[in-house]
């Protein structure tokens, strides 16, 4: 799979055809009415011309005469781009049967009297998206300065078919690079008029830490601690009140995208909170990835969605700043298995593993002593109690620190080799234990597990003054 950074140029466009909006108070935004919120009709945007390579592009006047009216040329098969995930089968299908451009395909869906089958429009964010269409919206908190705001862009694919709106988000830290290819490949790689429901995806949430190549907001705010926010509140809390408001509300389900932060990483694994029924429902959808119970800590986003009725789930992959390619393939699957799942698309992704454990309970492991470390072990490594997973070595006294895994597990997180310090986290490991264990321990002694692959230090570890950045999610 090749990773494009092309739609950077066309997301930040600054002629976007959606105007941008004040800042909402949290309530649902399909519910306001027009004198509130004027909706207008949203330009479709074919995404899948957008994704072509330069080699592929189509001479405007290659238009021949066989063609049906009103179909443009390069919406014919004989030109067409086999989006990302489709298969070699439907290419051959494509060049074998009788042309039937998509555009003539979604227009006969939406004009059959079917009623219920028929999907309706969408209103999002002042606009309605009609069925079988793609757009770009966007969304614009208005808490920066007037003459310096960008709108957030959000891409919508509301397919021919109605079925349940899912919606992902990335980059809710500027940093975090995997979840925005993910973001991006399934958006642009959707035909609507094959679509049941609706796909909506945030590709950049934190668009200010983005262009910093920060984790943070301007003013140093960790976005992620301040939903469902507060329209009264500190900028942070503004921000997260409009973005939860005005699209996480219009949503049936999320998935939000994130990776490990300050110099560690993840394996591909969904944080979620195993006792909330639906959000344990919906990690059964999502293919052979590692599962990991974590209700998450109050203000982060999807512990705010569960408890505002959206069903939410947090997919963790790779580390912050680099874009890898084995973490944004897993990812990406994940997500079209669950859109699969769902029957809103037809991708059954290939797994190599029929299946991945289920981690009730994890634990992390902290570093005792300062200087650098030496990992001996990998992500997905099985580790025994007692086992060597790395070495802090002082590079002025050259004493030595040994770091043994206190149980037997899997490491499911761990700090890349660096400067430690007493404290510092430095190996995740997912404990073999079940169901039963979890339902049996106190609502909050499992919950243990940040989502940057920290934890809440031991007494025994906490400092005068907590380094609030070991407590924070990712």
């Amino acid at each position: 799979m090749g990773l494009s950074w092309s739609f950077v140029g066309p997301l930040l466009a600054n002629d976007l055809e959606q105007e941008t909006r004040e800042a909402q108070p949290p309530t649902v935004v399909s519910d306001a009415t027009p004198s509130e919120a004027p909706v207008k009709p949203a330009e479709h945007v074919d995404l899948k011309e957008v994704v072509q390579e330069p080699d592929e592009a189509v001479v405007p006047d290659a238009k021949t005469v066989d063609e049906p009216p009103g179909v443009e040329a390069d919406q014919s098969p004989e030109t067409a781009v086999i989006a990302p995930g489709q298969s070699e089968e439907a290419e051959q299908v494509t060049d074998t049967t009788t042309p039937v451009p998509v555009i003539e395909q979604t227009a006969a869906v939406a004009e059959k009297p079917v009623g219920p089958l028929v999907a309706q429009p969408l209103v999002m964010l002042g606009s309605e998206v009609a069925p079988g269409t793609s757009a770009r919206l966007s969304w614009t908190p208005n808490v920066s300065f007037m003459g310096i705001a960008a709108p957030t862009p959000v891409l919508v694919v509301h397919g021919a078919k109605p079925g349940p709106k899912v919606c992902l988000t990335a980059a809710i830290h500027g940093d975090e690079l995997n979840g925005i290819e993910v973001v991006r490949h399934v958006l642009y790689s959707i035909d609507p008029a094959e679509l049941s429901g609706t796909v909506i995806g945030v590709p950049i949430v934190n668009l200010q830490g983005f262009r910093r190549s920060s984790r943070y907001l301007p003013d140093r705010r960790d976005l992620n601690r301040y939903f469902p926010g507060n329209p009264k509140g500190s900028s942070a809390a503004r921000i997260a009140n409009s973005f939860f408001s005005s699209v996480v509300q219009s949503c049936d389900m999320l998935i939000d995208l994130h990776t490990g932060s300050f110099h560690r990483t993840n394996l591909p694994q969904i944080r979620a909170n195993l006792r909330d029924p639906a959000v344990e429902a919906l990690t059964r959808k999502m293919g052979s990835i590692v599962v990991v119970h974590s209700a998450g800590r109050p203000g982060c986003l999807r512990r705010a969605a569960s408890e505002a009725g959206v069903p939410a789930v947090t997919i963790e992959a790779g580390q912050p700043l680099e874009l890898q390619k084995q973490a944004v393939t897993h990812g990406i699957k994940s997500v079209e298995t669950l859109l699969d799942t769902l029957g809103m698309l037809d991708r059954r992704p290939f797994w190599e593993l029929k299946a991945e454990p289920v981690f009730y309970q994890s634990k992390w492991v902290r570093a005792t002593a300062g200087g650098i470390l030496f990992s001996d072990v990998s992500l997905g490594d099985r580790v025994k109690a007692g086992a060597l997973l790395g070495v802090i070595t002082d590079p002025i006294t050259n004493s030595r620190q040994d770091i043994l895994a206190p149980v037997a597990g899997r490491i499911i997180g761990m700090a890349l080799n660096q400067v430690m310090y007493p404290g510092f986290a430095a190996y995740h490991i997912g404990l073999h234990s079940s169901v039963e264990e979890l339902k049996s321990e106190p609502v909050e002694a499992s919950d243990t597990v940040d989502e940057d692959g920290d934890s809440s230090l031991p007494e025994e570890l906490v400092p005068a003054e907590t380094d609030e950045r070991l407590l924070e999610d990712s």
